[in-house]
Formats: C-alpha cells, sequence, structure tokens
C-alpha cells in the first residue's frame, strides 16, 4: 500500500543546510564534551571531587588546580566533571518521562476526541495552572529532599506541554488519506494510532521536547542551589553555587562562577539544538 511519508522520512531526506550550521554545531559539540566529561569523570577528573587540598583553599588557575579550587581546597574542575552527572541526569529523566506520559496522552486525547479529549483537556489545564517548579518543592516537602522526588514533579509538571502538542499533531494527522486507507484495508485504530499515526508526529514531539531539557536543568539546578535538590557531598553545579555564597563575600569568585557559567552554558547549548531541531522540522513540508 502506497501511503504518505512519515514526518521521520522527510526530515532525513531533507537538505542539511540548517543542521550543519556552525552555532548548531559548537553547541552539538559543547554538549557532547559535557556528556563524556560526565560519564567518564571517575577516568578524566585530576582529582576526586571531595579531595580537599588544605595548601591551596580558594587558589585561582593553576598547572596544579586548571579552574582553581574551592574554599575547602576541592578542584573545581574536577567537581565540575562529577556534577555534570547530577546537572545532566535529572533533566534527561524528566524529558524522557514528560515526553512517554505527554505523548500516550495526547495520542489518546486527539485519536479518540469526544468526552476523553475534553476530561484530558481539563486535566492539562489544572496542570498548567501549576508552575513546575513548585510542584517540585512541594514533592520535596512531602517525600525529602533529593533528585528522585523533583524528577517525578517535574515530568508530571511538563507533560501536559508534550501532551497538547501531541493531541494537535494527532488531530491533524488523523485527517490525512492515509489514514482513511489504512481504515478501509480493515486496519483497526490502535494499530493505526500507535504504528502509523504515533512515528509520524514523534520527531516535532521530539524536537520540542529537546528544548525543555534546557528549563528543566535550569529549575534544578535552582532547587540544588536552595539546598533542597541533590545533596552534599554529591557534586551537583546548583549545589556548588550554593556552597560558594560564604566566599563570595570574601572576594572569591570563581568557585561559584565556574558552576553557574557551565549552567548557562549547557542552557544555551540544549536550546541552540532544540530550536534548530524546531525550525528544521516545522519547515519540513506536509
Amino acid at each position: 500500500m502506497t501511503t504518505t511519508p512519515t514526518l521521520a522520512m522527510k526530515v532525513l531526506r531533507a537538505p542539511r543546510a540548517r543542521i550543519g550550521s556552525t552555532t548548531f554545531t559548537v553547541a552539538l559539540s559543547v554538549l557532547v564534551v559535557m556528556t563524556i566529561a560526565a560519564i567518564f569523570a571517575p577516568l578524566l577528573a585530576p582529582y576526586p571531587p571531595d579531595a580537599p587540598d588544605f595548601l591551596a583553599v580558594n587558589a585561582g588557575p593553576s598547572p596544579a588546580h586548571w579552574l582553581g579550587t574551592d574554599g575547602l581546597g576541592r578542584d573545581l574542575l574536577s567537581r565540575l566533571m562529577y556534577g555534570a552527572r547530577t546537572a545532566l541526569l535529572g533533566p534527561l529523566l524528566v524529558v524522557i518521562g514528560s515526553t512517554i506520559i505527554g505523548m500516550l496522552l495526547g495520542l489518546l486525547a486527539g485519536w479518540r476526541g469526544g468526552w476523553i479529549d475534553a476530561v484530558l483537556g481539563r486535566v492539562f489545564d489544572v496542570l498548567f495552572a501549576f508552575p513546575s517548579l513548585l510542584l517540585a518543592i512541594m514533592a520535596v516537602a512531602l517525600f525529602g529532599k533529593g533528585l528522585v522526588a523533583p524528577v517525578i514533579a517535574m515530568s508530571i509538571a511538563y507533560a501536559p506541554f508534550v501532551a497538547r502538542l501531541t493531541r494537535t499533531l494527532v488531530k491533524a494527522e488523523r485527517s490525512r488519506p492515509y489514514v482513511a486507507a489504512y481504515r478501509v484495508a480493515g486496519f483497526g485504530g490502535a494499530f493505526i494510532a500507535l504504528r502509523r499515526v504515533l512515528p509520524n508526529v514523534t520527531p516535532i514531539v521530539g524536537a520540542q521536547s529537546t528544548l525543555n531539557f534546557g528549563y528543566v536543568l535550569a529549575e534544578l539546578a535552582g532547587l540544588s542551589f536552595l539546598g533542597l535538590g541533590v545533596q552534599p557531598p554529591t557534586p551537583d553545579w546548583g549545589a556548588m553555587i550554593n556552597e560558594a555564597q560564604a566566599g563570595i563575600v570574601g572576594g572569591y569568585f570563581l568557585p561559584a562562577l565556574v558552576p553557574a557559567i557551565a549552567v548557562v552554558v549547557a542552557v544555551v547549548a540544549v536550546n541552540i539544538i532544540g530550536e534548530e531541531l524546531s525550525d528544521r522540522i516545522g519547515g519540513t513540508p506536509a
């Protein structure tokens, strides 16, 4: 049976001009380097993350400590590498969880319509009324500090954004000729929705979900800064900024500046990648 090519096929066949842009390449390279540093931190880090050097407390960059040390003499480069693990893992789990939940709910609402669509729409509206950071703080208050509770809460908070986009795309796909052709051929609704419609909308939803990664990263870093996220002695970029507050009063800005720059660079890099993918897929002809 001849069917309309999926969006995934169209994206793969599209020209590579935008995807190969310098800005995208730089952003992708930065994210790859951060990911490699996080995964292989035990092999790449020059020191253990909690190893103090009391002879080099709040020291500036040097051959021994490339990015300097914090108020306890711990190497900032090592802590930055180890801190990338929680800083990147948390947002990744949130994006994966919210995308899976949102796509399934959006597919159900967009494909079935009727009262199911109406009920899910009201549920989404209620969740939209609660900021994701507020839900994360409430989860911490109920289940304790750490990474698990905020990740679960933010996965739920970001799911409606994915669900609403999926619902809109599924409704548009439902009226396409290839769906009618599958119905005439005797295929069931569940098969068409899961095996044909869902793969067709996944590239657009995936590109938009990439943008959520940067927002979640900043919010989780903010929770750790407030002392509600990842707890010491586990290295984390937000927690590193929190621990460096006392040094700022004494004029030692580097321990706070290094993780803060890492957060900003990671967020900007992910947003550039997400915008590039969204523009590319969004510009693909239907």
